[in-house]
């Protein structure tokens, strides 16, 4: 049957079954999205304004770097180190014995950015690697260079290095200093900027002094590099337009051949995604995933004729004769054995009906036999 046919009563539509059809094509689709996005703040899968999805998407639409999602601090030790670049934005959990994974990545010649402001997980990793920058916690404001608000300082000082060569400014969300202890300053606020431990604390009700504070620092660690950045809110993205917050995370990875996400002691990836994901690193799995796609294509474009005509063989029994067209069945059968067969599939039926069936057949047959 032609699948539009159910959707009809006649010459209309079938109104009940349209609508069923409809709802369940809606559910299908809010199944498909809760599958492949997150919620979670930071997520690299979040579309909405606190997830980093675009950000990942936007290196993953770059054609002059690869890109891939490590779920494993153990994807560290297979990583190739010169020339990758691994972000890890605001760790949920801390790494603990998996920084080692980390740390030789680093050792050995990767670049490891680490963006976190208030939690405590980024700066654990940090000392786990070897790294000495830090930060602090407490929160920047700026009540002259800001966006929309003191929380949203503007850090104006900009050193000259290849990372930043784009940057004149990066536009801060809630974001904490990063104390150097001997890297190098990338970022830093205006001389205005004050730190509060109470996120709703102004310039009065505070004691702190005025000053330029650091937002972003690199430094060598081993054969690599570690940058710290103090707001993953720059990378959000309702923040990544923000001026020059984009062209700062792109300078990060612009000279290097591959960028990767550490999702490892993030919230957990979307289960349809993480499903693909396993796929993708899986040679056996994307064979299995193959076979299965050719065998549905196959299933599926199966000719009409040819579904028809093995109908007829099973219905009829011996083989079609050559000598006749393939979709006509023979007559070998006797009218006690079609009556026979013509029960077992309608045992509802009455003698009378059987008989008119049985009639019918033969009469086309005798047609053919006469053509």
């Amino acid at each position: 049957m032609n699948p539009i046919e159910w959707f009809r009563d006649g010459r209309d539509p079938d109104w009940p079954r349209v609508v069923l059809a409809g709802l369940a094509i809606a559910l299908i689709v809010a199944i498909a999205v809760a599958g492949a996005t997150s919620t979670a703040a930071f997520g690299a899968y979040n579309p909405a304004w606190d997830g980093t999805s675009e950000f990942r998407d936007s290196v993953a639409t770059d054609p002059n770097a690869e890109h891939e999602i490590v779920r494993d601090a153990t994807r560290y030790d297979d990583l190739e180190r010169n020339g990758t670049v691994a972000f890890v934005v605001a760790p949920e959990e801390q790494y603990g014995d998996d920084a080692e994974h980390v740390r030789g990545f680093v050792d050995d010649g990767g670049t490891l950015v680490v963006l976190e402001n208030v939690g405590q997980s980024g700066n654990a990793l940090l000392a786990d690697v070897g790294a000495d920058a830090r930060t602090d916690g407490r929160l920047i404001r700026d009540e002259q260079y800001n966006d929309r608000g003191p929380a949203m300082p503007i850090a104006t000082d900009v050193a000259n290095h290849s990372i930043t060569e784009d940057v004149d400014q990066l536009t801060l969300n809630h974001g904490t200093v990063v104390h150097p202890d001997g890297a190098t300053v990338l970022v830093s606020t205006s001389e205005f900027a004050y730190l509060v431990d109470d996120p709703d604390s102004d310039l009065e009700e505070s004691d702190a002094e005025l000053d330029s504070y650091p937002v972003a620092t690199i430094e060598d660690v081993g054969d690599g590099r570690v940058v710290t950045v103090g707001d993953p809110s720059i990378a959000i993205n309702i923040m990544l337009d923000e001026p020059n917050n984009q062209a700062l995370l792109e300078g990060l990875y612009q000279d290097e051949e591959r960028v990767v996400f550490d999702l490892s002691h993030a919230d957990d990836v979307p289960p349809l995604t993480g499903a693909l994901l396993v796929v993708r690193g899986s040679a056996v799995g994307q064979v299995l995933l193959g076979l299965l796609g050719v065998a549905a294509v196959a299933t599926a474009s199966r000719p009409r004729w040819l579904r028809a005509g093995l109908a007829r063989v099973r219905a009829f029994g011996p083989p079609m004769d050559r000598g006749r067209s393939q979709d006509e069945p023979t007559a070998t059968l006797s009218d006690a054995e079609r009556a026979a067969y013509i029960r077992r599939r309608h045992p509802d039926w009455d003698d009378e009906r059987v008989q008119r069936v049985i009639a019918a057949l033969n009469r086309n047959g005798s047609k053919r036999d006469d053509e």
